[in-house]
């Protein structure tokens, strides 16, 4: 085989060698640019690609947290209710915002006193022994009672002693005395209450009562 063998053209002229040498310049220009271009080349800055994303709102891109979630929002809570008061109280409340009326108490009875029909002055006594009485009864010498000569029985007398004031209410139910400027007998009980038994006979002031 015969061997190849390689040509190589030679310039003669200054100008082609000049041309020559500018066409390399310029080829080894344009390869460092573009390798320089190229080493220098990256990708778009995170600031642009951000600007082109649609923005959201911070609220729906932010995860709640597990404690904001767990307890409620103090607005929201609801208010405790009023408990209402018991009914006693009410009625109470409403008792005292009307007018009180005094309570009417109770009256006691009027009892009149008795009506005098007779009136005099004159000595009493006193006995303390005796079976039977003119109406018939038991004579009790403890019992308010008296005897007069001509007073219904049964009749009430109010006897006063005007020597100290002391006065007793008897019943007629026997007859005497029968000594002079003595108009009544009491029983010993009777006598006692306005006087000492001791004295035997007093002045009194009598009231026969209606």
């Amino acid at each position: 085989m015969a061997a190849r063998h390689l040509r190589t053209r030679k310039f003669s002229s200054p100008a082609a060698i000049a041309a020559t040498a500018a066409v390399g310049v310029a080829l080894a220009v344009g390869g460092t640019v573009g390798a320089v271009r190229l080493t220098s080349a990256e990708p778009p800055a995170e600031p642009a690609v951000v600007e082109t994303l649609p923005s959201t709102p911070a609220a729906t891109s932010a995860s709640p947290s597990p404690s904001a979630s767990a307890s409620p929002s103090a607005s929201l809570s609801p208010s405790p209710k009023a408990t209402p008061s018991p009914k006693a109280s009410r009625t109470q409340a409403a008792s005292r915002s009307k007018a009180r009326t005094a309570s009417p108490s109770p009256t006691a009875k009027k009892t009149s006193s008795p009506k005098v029909v007779d009136s005099g002055s004159c000595g009493a006594s006193f006995y303390a022994e005796g079976q039977m009485t003119a109406n018939g009864e038991t004579f009790n010498p403890d019992a308010l009672t008296a005897a007069h000569k001509t007073l219904p029985f049964n009749t009430k007398v109010r006897v006063t002693n005007p020597a100290n004031g002391k006065s007793v209410v008897v019943r007629i139910n026997d007859r005497g005395p029968f000594i002079d400027g003595r108009c009544l007998d009491l029983s010993r009980a009777a006598f006692a209450t306005i006087a000492a038994t001791s004295l035997g006979h007093v002045n009194v002031r009598y009231e026969v009562l209606g």
